[in-house]
């Protein structure tokens, strides 16, 4: 952890009552007031490097506290106030964060085996390494997921996964072969469909009712396998179900990642661009914002029962809850304190009251059950479903099928570099796609 912390470039969307998008499609413009989250989490980033390089430590730590709370305490803000206590010599404090820290089921790798100088000082304290310990603990395996099939070539790099009920198939993104897999139970593979332009596919939501797949492919920034002309580009597709011919591609603006999903009960889809925080609903042949001020990086967004709110999560500030209704964002937990870290979530799905969690932006990576209470607004308990073993990797996407989730572990991203080749000694195997029973 330095002076300040980046935002993953990972990019890393439930049948219900009605919403006509009519009620909460609406222009850039209507929104476009008052400070962004993403704006001003920028700006806590520059004064706490901008402190931080003119040794004011008690700067650094007023931009660190402010960013903790914007973050809602999300395990990376936790332990960079925790330094910037330590750094103005207040141990108490620095102590009490780091516990926090440990609190939320995180580790600190570097900080546990001593091979970075953070908080060497604190080591002679007893505090200290009771919080050590806690560490050690909080990355420990769990396994309580059974693989379900494996993926015949390493070099998919899938992403999202769905499931046809007419067919008893799944269809999978690629990232690096930019097409969509068909899996079919018995093992089989087909190809289904191909990004019409070559660029890495991510998400995928099947509407049976209208016999359509929608999907996402973006070009990402920086990857050698994409043209340079087209970084930062980014569209949402529909195939249709059966013949995997396209219907329509609508591209965004520039310097978006349309990237995660989900469908209205209609079958519209409500798309989160990754890169620069937006929430948007496909209307016709276009694009329209429905927030765009909240979120700093929205991932997989689910529908609620009541049609109405829209649980997102933010890869850096937690899980946001939309209503489509006011455009008001309030926050899971929220006033609760933090209990668990709802930080780094990937994919995002919902049950009868439970939310299963792929959080690859967590130290440990897990894969993560949720019950929450019944108004859906706070966390009640949490089963940490698997974390640490030799098969879950780097966790994506999943997706329920008759209470049972299936999630993709061993994607490969941890195995590439920022520009989307292999790693100098890196090396993919087959993606694994996990199940676990729902309780």
């Amino acid at each position: 952890m330095n002076d300040y912390f980046h935002i993953s470039g990972r990019l890393a969307v439930v049948v219900v009552a009605a919403v006509a998008l009519t009620l909460f499609c609406c222009n850039d413009r209507a929104l476009d007031s008052g400070p962004a989250a993403a704006e001003e989490f920028a700006d806590l980033q520059r004064e706490a490097q901008t402190a931080g390089k003119a040794g004011d430590m008690p700067g650094r730590l007023r931009a660190a506290i402010k960013m903790q709370r914007l973050l809602h305490d999300a395990p990376d803000a936790v332990e960079f106030t925790a330094q910037a206590y330590w750094a103005t010599s207040d141990t108490q404090n620095a102590l009490k964060m780091l516990k926090l820290f440990a609190d939320l089921g995180q580790t600190d790798t570097g900080v546990l085996k001593g091979s970075v100088k953070r908080f060497s000082e604190l080591r002679k304290l007893p505090e200290f390494q009771s919080i050590l310990e806690r560490f050690a603990g909080n990355q420990t395996a769990v396994s309580l997921a059974k693989p379900a099939f494996a993926l015949h070539d390493e070099g998919v790099l899938p992403e999202d996964i769905d499931y046809d009920p007419q067919t008893s198939s799944f269809l999978i993104t690629s990232v690096l072969q930019k097409k969509i897999i068909r899996l079919y139970k018995d093992g089989r593979e087909v190809d289904f469909a191909k990004s019409p332009v070559g660029w890495p596919m991510l998400a995928i939501k099947i509407d049976p009712i209208h016999d359509l797949v929608w999907a996402t492919e973006v070009a990402v920034n920086g990857f050698t396998s994409v043209g340079k002309a087209d970084w930062g580009r980014s569209a949402v597709l529909c195939y249709d179900l059966h013949s995997g011919a396209l219907r329509k591609r609508i591209e965004g603006s520039p310097n978006r990642a349309l990237g995660d999903m989900a469908l209205t009960p209609d079958g519209d889809p409500i798309v989160c661009d990754g890169d620069g925080g937006g929430i948007y609903c496909v209307a016709g042949d276009s694009l329209q914002v429905i927030n765009n001020r909240d979120f700093i990086s929205p991932q997989t967004p689910v529908v609620l029962p009541d049609g109405d709110h829209v649980l997102i999560p933010d890869y850096v500030r937690g899980i946001g809850i939309l209503s489509l209704r006011t455009k008001l964002v309030t926050w899971l937990n929220e006033g609760g304190g933090a209990t668990v870290a709802l930080n780094g979530v990937d994919g995002l799905y919902f049950d009868r009251g439970m939310l299963m969690l792929t959080q690859n932006g967590t130290s440990p990576e897990c894969v993560k059950e949720l019950q929450l209470d019944k108004s859906f607004t706070q966390v009640e308990s949490v089963t940490v479903i698997e974390r640490g073993d030799t098969t879950l990797g780097d966790p994506t996407h999943g997706v329920l099928v008759n209470g049972v989730f299936y999630y993709i572990a061993n994607s490969g991203w941890n195995e590439l570099d920022e520009h989307g080749d292999l790693k100098a000694g890196g090396r993919l195997t087959p993606a694994r796609i996990m199940c676990f029973v729902l309780r």
